[in-house]
């Protein structure tokens, strides 16, 4: 099964969600939606009263109110055309306009009260001049149906805007709510329908860790059993291991195994510029977890905001950082009433986490994810090759025994690899050439298409065979794999040997067999040209750092003595970790190991010269050598090293 993160349902949630419900149980959410969108109410009331009241006022036009004399007067003239009346109000319009005595400008319509007092012969006199009495209002006014449905164009226009401005700006504003003030949290999202979760049955390599996890997918599957005896639900579980090999993966199925909500973020997408919405984030993530309880939160990368602090590393201890990691120690600390919420983090720095984060309480549980034995890796190519066809071929066995040190991930990379292959190939399905090819362009890279002279050619011929031979030669050294002149990646040639079994403590013959071996290509080149090339930088710099390690940190060295002098953590400052006599002898001794190792080389080499030839020779015309011919071609009888030497 894919481990491809869960979906995030809007751009400012640095959260992603699955195994929740439609509509979290909990308090009522009235009062927050009120809260979010009284703003959004309030200025839509406001524009409907000024549209209405502007359409009321504004839709009685310009007309004026005259004097009933006046209008007397225009009858008498013979310059009304028609007037309507409804009780003694009198609406009329001239034949022509005519100056207001009452007021500015001309007017056409006009507007006046007949007096209850009049007794004057009005029929007659409209009747005499031809005024036509009307049934319809002359100034025609809308009624009040229709200026509101008028008034509340502005308010669609406003909803519109607001929704495309939300829209545009939604990160940045929060959304509606946020342009309102407070940015209101997301809903939590559903897990697409259909779709199932990742469970330990997806998960292989890492048994002991699961074994460690059981106990919390039984508290989140029994709470009840739990609480009987007493017993807290642990607040978090840190797990520490290098990339790649599952720690992702391994919170989503303690999620999937218990059947609870699963709530998913990476410590870097709590960090803004604005100091304060990173804590504001944490609070919103941790309370939309509480209302789905029991639940997890899974936290990637903690290592990012959790560092320890006082550093030195900020100005001020109140960065957006520091104010991060506060909440969150607050937060898993049970202040908000946390309880039912576990806090899964993955990070692959766990030394240089704040004490306050691990103590018990806050990250109870720290459990290391190595990468996986052969017995894993075995099971985890499995899992990555149940919808790739396979050819009889195939010895996935075989293949992990030739995989050591590959996490997870690289194994699904290279399962990956190895289908792409076929499909280039246009085969059916994906045969061990394949997963070989694959193999080697993961850990060595593409080959390129380098033309390169015969002579530099056959010096790379040679150099591969140094190394090989001397890999054949060596007691107790890893057994030669493949040797190939093909250019891949920065190398010219490539010499594979790994492990037949998975070591954990090396003895210093292995130590020096290993450098022996890496020496072997330089060797070569000086045995038959009597010459250094550059070819062996890569080789020379795993020969520094293995002799580096047996004289200054693992007591290999009678002069130096039984101490580390240059832990692993002062490696980078090489020359500051310890008193400058010691580092001279540290130099020397350096120098002496790998001297003698170099002097052993040549004279293996030269002992061997007949061997040395037929292998380079076989690279020259094959290129590639598979494991049984080399050791055919050597003349060395393949024996199983499951021991150091």
């Amino acid at each position: 099964m894919s481990n491809a993160a869960p979906p995030r349902k809007a751009p400012d949630q640095p959260w992603r969600t699955e195994g929740t419900p439609d509509e979290p149980p909990g308090r009522p959410r009235g009062r927050r939606m009120r809260g979010r969108w009284w703003g959004l109410l309030l200025t839509a009331v406001i524009v409907f009263l000024l549209a209405y009241v502007g359409l009321t006022y504004l839709d009685r036009g310009n007309e004026p109110t005259i004097s009933y004399t006046e209008f007397s007067r225009q009858v008498d003239a013979g310059n009304v055309d028609k007037i309507y009346s409804k009780g003694d109000a009198i609406q009329g319009e001239l034949k022509s306009a005519r100056d207001n005595p009452e007021g500015d400008g001309d007017y056409t319509r006009f507007k006046t009260q007949r007096p209850a007092f009049a007794d004057d012969d009005l029929w007659q006199q409209l009747d005499r001049h031809d005024v036509t009495v009307t049934a319809q209002p002359v100034v025609r006014e809308r009624g009040v149906l229709s200026n509101l449905l008028f008034s509340l164009i502005p308010i669609v226009l406003l909803l519109a805007v607001w929704i495309f401005v939300a829209r545009r700006m939604g990160g940045a504003m929060g959304g509606a709510g946020g342009m309102l003030g407070r940015k209101a949290p997301p809903k939590p999202v559903e897990l697409q329908p259909g779709k199932e979760r990742t469970t330990f049955a997806d998960v292989a390599g890492i048994d002991e860790v699961k074994g460690e996890l059981d106990d919390v997918v039984d508290f989140l599957e029994h709470p009840d059993a739990y609480r009987r005896m007493g017993a807290k639900m642990p607040r978090g579980v840190l797990l520490a291991g290098s990339p790649g090999t599952g720690k992702t993966l391994l919170a989503r199925a303690v999620a999937g195994e218990a059947g609870v909500p699963f709530f998913s973020a990476s410590a870097s997408e709590f960090i803004e510029m604005i100091v304060g919405v990173g804590a504001s984030r944490v609070r919103e993530l941790f309370a939309e977890a509480r209302k789905v309880a029991p639940s997890i939160i899974f936290i990637d990368e903690i290592d990012t905001i959790g560092r320890m602090r006082g550093g030195g590393a900020s100005v001020s201890g109140h960065d957006e950082r520091e104010q991060t990691l506060n909440q969150i120690l607050t937060e898993m600390d049970g202040f908000s009433g946390s309880e039912g919420v576990i806090v899964i983090a993955a990070t692959n720095r766990a030394d240089i986490l704040d004490p306050a984060l691990t103590r018990p309480g806050r990250f109870d549980r720290v459990v290391s994810v190595s990468p996986p034995d052969r017995g894993g890796r075995e099971a985890i190519l499995r899992i990555h090759t149940r919808e790739i066809p396979l050819a009889e071929d195939v010895d996935l066995t075989q293949l992990a025994r030739t995989t050591p040190g590959m996490t997870g991930a690289d194994l699904a990379n290279l399962a990956n690899e190895a289908a792409l292959l076929a499909v280039k190939r246009g085969q059916g399905q994906v045969t061990a050439s394949d997963l070989s090819e694959a193999l080697e362009k993961v850990q060595l890279g593409a080959e390129r298409t380098l033309v390169m002279p015969e002579e530099d050619r056959r010096r790379t011929a040679y150099h591969e065979s140094g190394h090989a031979l001397l890999g054949m030669l060596q007691p107790g050294a890893d057994p030669v794999r493949k040797i190939t002149i093909v250019p891949r990646g920065r190398a010219l040639g490539v010499t594979m040997s790994t492990p037949e079994v998975e070591r954990y403590a090396h003895s210093e013959g292995y130590l020096r067999g290993r450098i022996i071996g890496a020496l072997g290509g330089m060797a070569a080149e000086q045995v038959v040209y009597d010459v250094v090339t550059t070819g062996a930088e890569n080789d020379l710099e795993q020969v520094t750092n293995i002799a580096r390690g047996m004289v200054a940190r693992w007591g290999m060295s009678e002069r130096v003595g039984r101490l580390s002098a240059l832990p692993s953590d002062a490696q980078q400052a090489y020359g500051l970790a310890a008193a400058p006599q010691t580092l001279d002898v540290i130099d020397a001794e350096m120098r002496r190991i790998v001297e003698e190792c170099y002097e052993e080389a040549i004279r293996k080499l030269r002992d061997h010269r007949g061997q040395l030839n037929a292998l380079a020779e076989a690279l020259l015309e094959n290129e590639t050598l598979e494991e049984a011919d080399a050791y055919r071609i050597a003349g060395i009888t393949r024996l199983s090293k499951d021991t150091d030497a």
